[in-house]
């Protein structure tokens, strides 16, 4: 903990008669030092800085570099950032324990004290990622899509029961209470966090680091956190600060209202739209300005749970009485009520609505124009406006297929019905994005119960689903008397969890789905979702857009994509008459009152009183006990990784990399989707015939996500999506490449990435991964790097990255390089069958970061940049890995 305080930074707080140590921002003062002006998320990084200066990581020169600034310059500082908590969903958060399970195995090998291994920053988890809407439009759905779970999930609930025991300072929310996100803002954030320290209670902002890249939901109520690696996460458990650089900050300047029609999900979108197109990757986006008053905190939420879609690090709203009075509504107690306002006024952390903070970067948006929208067909960026949301599907149709006319007829339930190309087949409400936000699940409710009493029905291919964010959404639906409706239209509760947005939509319609894959239909999904990449939803789907719930719904009625939603009849009435979506589009006083009557402060106490306790199921399970695992060498679920096999105390010498094979080529905006192994175990892939093999039946393969725990099923699904098209593999979708080992040019055999890993690996050859822009966006998906690097992979090529994943393969010892400025391998001429020699890596051996290498590819010779970007990140490859640097620095501490 902190030993300096070089600036008498020190100073208590009185709030109602109790007393808090805190580190006052104004204290630091000095020439070029302007504190006052700095945007609201800086001045969380100082605080931050004060607090934790010990003269060695963090020291009085860190903290004079954030309070004197400069919004232009390019970032180029380091700080050592220490988050006050870590946030995991279970997807993620079951490889976090696997990973501190097996070091404390590794500490004791190496002659250490296991118990070192062991959160020192809380650590809460929620198992919110496994429900999958296996049962749909039944009264039934929930309960029996909960006993499928558990049916599915024992093993890795009984080893997160072990790690609740095991670890101190670790908390787990069980499964069917909520999404992370909605849980983290409605019940665990603190916006003000408290600790004691050395026996004295400290006060300081709530910060956090979270498992899954829509952390940033929490910026909405002033946290400052944002999603990283697992890997990452598992480091900042045990104590060790993120390196980050100071970043650029852009003002999102916000003003006007929301115009009647529009919803929040539309201005997220045109949000989304505007940032990706101004560029704000690894940047902080902070809102600001007269509009940000008038925006509820749902509304906040839902913008910041979108940073990833645009790119930015976070994209975060101060704190002012917006805040306070959705922490009074969500049960927060009146002591934390006083606390936040009186020290967030105290730290000038309070947002006045007329100031103009210094940015590095400044973006407007009068929130009165915004208009109804859709993104899609595949990715969040995408705005479509709704009034052009026909047009736009037929002509982005023509990437699908030849074929634009294309219909086939079937049979559902007695009923003979014709689809085509953009027959909605999936309507999901879902995601913590809007279910979040009871203004568009009210809105969507409301249109339900309106389209009921006008005798609409759903069309009969679509799997209507609703996943709220919380149990809270369901008393409110229930106390509004709303919920028959949603239920008629087939909109039953699904689960509390993330189900379609990350893929666990459940299959489709079953005759659907054979009519689908009979006439290679281009079908859609619409889902109130923040991801829509190819793939992602349902391998029968080709086409995703992202919309509002009551958007959801209104396609629900529509059936297809290919039409007029605001021109065209939804129906009929029961007197025959057409109805259309104005008819039952709900007004934004309806939706207001009826906010107002339903929703309560008692119903977010009630809903969290026993949140880490859980239901008997998760109760009576059995738990194992001890201080290490017990591995069940018969899992399939959870085993014990090799990371640290044969590892020894100090780090070998970082090697160049001589006689290398490219295992994928690969284009433009390949996501952590196409790389980490995600969504179905199809039968006849390398991870289903592994299962098969140890005697699971197919039925029981689960999703990729529930499997993380064991490496030997994600390791043979890494690079395996089904739309990833690797150029040395053309004419192949899925995981496919050729082996050099087996022949040379066309002769060289197309077998699965798996297959050939292994044979590259028995050959003792290295390979590397060649891509183009936009490396790695999407998800924070930590197999996505521990994937290619266990495949032998030592090196990325790509135009540019995304930040998580490039930071993630330093932390697995795999190097990221770039092309050269402009250059790319089409430019160079690479076609993915030559052998690359990589040389001045080894420059690292002597303290220093090359700022090129050295590539030989066949005939071609380039100097690739080294995108290891902070000396925090060079210790991490240097050692092998970000793991392997932290258990040997615990061991020698």
């Amino acid at each position: 903990m902190a030993s300096k305080d070089s600036f008498g930074a020190k100073s208590s707080l009185d709030v109602d008669g109790k007393s808090y140590e805190i580190f006052r921002l104004d204290a630091v003062t000095g020439e070029g030092l302007d504190v006052a002006s700095l945007p609201f998320s800086l001045k969380v990084l100082l605080e931050n800085l004060l607090r934790t200066e010990d003269g060695a990581d963090i020291t009085a020169e860190d903290i004079k570099a954030i309070a004197g600034w400069d919004a232009d310059a390019d970032p180029s500082k380091e700080i050592q950032f220490t988050p006050a908590r870590v946030i995991m969903q279970d997807f993620t958060g079951v490889p976090c324990v696997v990973d501190l399970a097996t070091m404390r195995e590794a500490m004791a090998e190496l002659g250490g004290d296991p118990s070192k291994i062991n959160p020192l920053a809380p650590a809460e988890m929620v198992i919110d990622h496994s429900v999958i809407a296996d049962v749909f439009g039944t009264p039934e759905a929930f309960e029996r899509n909960v006993e499928i779970e558990y049916e599915r999930n024992r093993e890795r609930y009984q080893f997160l029961r072990w790690g609740q025991g095991a670890f101190d300072d670790f908390k787990v929310v069980p499964p069917g209470t909520g999404i992370v996100h909605q849980v983290n803002i409605e019940h665990l954030a603190r916006t003000v966090f408290t600790r004691e320290v050395d026996g004295v209670l400290q006060a300081y902002p709530d910060t956090c680091v979270g498992t899954d890249s829509h952390t940033t939901m929490v910026n909405g109520i002033g946290v400052v956190g944002w999603g990283v690696g697992g890997i990452e996460a598992e480091a900042a458990m045990l104590g060790q600060p993120v390196s980050m650089l100071i970043p650029r900050v852009v003002g999102f300047k916000l003003n006007g209202d929301l115009p009647e029609g529009s919803t929040a999900t539309d201005l997220v979108l045109t949000i989304t739209e505007m940032l990706r197109k101004h560029g704000v990757v690894g940047k902080f986006v902070e809102f600001y300005g007269p509009g940000v008053s008038a925006l509820p905190l749902a509304n906040r939420a839902t913008i910041g749970n979108m940073s990833p879609e645009f790119g930015s690090t976070i994209a975060v709203f101060p704190i002012d009485e917006q805040t306070i009075e959705y922490l009074k509504l969500t049960g927060r107690s009146a002591e934390q009520l006083a606390l936040v306002e009186t020290y967030a006024k105290e730290q000038g952390l309070w947002h006045d609505p007329s100031a103009e903070p210094r940015y590095s970067e400044q973006l407007e948006l009068d929130v009165s124009t915004v208009v109804p929208s859709l993104a899609g067909p595949k990715r969040p960026q995408d705005r479509v406006e709704v009034s052009e949301a026909g047009p736009k599907f037929r002509e982005a149709l023509a990437d699908y297929t030849d074929d634009a006319d294309k219909t086939v007829d079937l049979e559902i339930d007695g009923q003979q019905v014709t689809i085509g190309h953009g027959a909605v087949t999936i309507a999901a409400i879902t995601s913590c994005t809007n279910t979040s936000n009871p203004s568009v699940m009210i809105a969507a409710a409301l249109l339900a119960k309106n389209a009921v009493e006008k005798g609409l029905a759903r069309k009969p291919w679509v799997k209507t689903t609703l996943a709220p964010g919380s149990k809270v959404v369901s008393d409110y639906y229930d106390k509004a008397g709303l919920t028959p409706y949603l239920d008629k239209l087939g909109f039953n509760l699904v689960g509390y969890g993330c189900t379609t947005c990350i893929g666990n939509s459940g299959p489709l319609i079953p005759e659907v789905s054979a009519a689908v894959n009979e006439g290679d239909l281009a079908v859609t999904s619409v889902l109130s979702g923040n991801r829509n990449f190819e793939g992602r939803i349902n391998p029968d789907v080709k086409m995703n857009y992202l919309a509002s719930p009551p958007l959801v719904v209104a396609y629900a009625l529509a059936g297809s994509m290919d039409l007029d939603l605001f021109g065209d009849s939804l129906g009929k009435d029961t007197e025959g008459n057409d109805v259309f979506l104005k008819d039952i589009w709900p007004s934004p006083a309806e939706v207001e009152r009826v906010i107002g009557e339903a929703i309560s402060s008692e119903m977010f106490g009630d809903s969290y009183e026993d949140v880490f306790a859980g239901d008997e199921a998760w109760r009576s399970l059995p738990t194992p006990e001890g201080k290490t695992f017990a591995w069940d060498h018969e899992s399939t679920y959870v085993r014990k990784p090799p990371y640290f096999d044969g590892m020894p105390e100090e780090p070998e010498p970082v090697a160049d990399i001589e006689g290398a094979r490219v295992l994928l080529k690969l284009g433009d905006s390949v996501t952590t989707d196409h790389i980490s192994p995600a969504g179905a175990i199809k039968k006849d892939s390398p991870a289903g015939r592994y299962l098969a093999e140890h005697g699971v039946e197919q039925r029981d393969f689960n999703s990729y996500g529930s499997r993380r725990g064991n490496h030997e099923v994600m390791i043979r699904g890494t690079f395996a999506n089904i739309r990833l098209r690797n150029q040395i593999a053309p004419g192949t979708e899925g995981g496919f490449t050729r082996d050099f080992t087996a022949g040379e040019g066309d002769d060289a055999p197309v077998t699965s990435i798996y297959e050939a890993s292994e044979s590259y690996a028995a050959a003792g050859i290295p390979l590397v991964v060649l891509c183009g822009k936009e490396y790695g966006s999407g998800s924070s998906r930590d197999w996505a790097a521990k994937g290619t690097s266990l495949l032998g992979v030592k090196a990325v090529i790509a135009e540019s990255y995304e930040r998580i994943h490039r930071s993630n393969l330093i932390g697995m010892g795999v190097i990221p390089l770039q092309f050269p400025e402009g250059q790319s391998a089409e430019s160079l001429g690479l076609t993915g069958e030559e052998t690359f020699s990589i040389s001045g890596i080894t420059e690292l051996n002597e303290g220093r970061t090359p700022r090129t290498v050295k590539v030989t590819a066949g005939e071609v010779e380039f100097d690739a940049v080294v995108r290891i970007d902070t000396p925090g990140e060079a210790n991490y490859y240097r050692n092998g890995g970000i793991m392997q640097y932290v258990l040997r620095n615990l061991r020698r501490g």
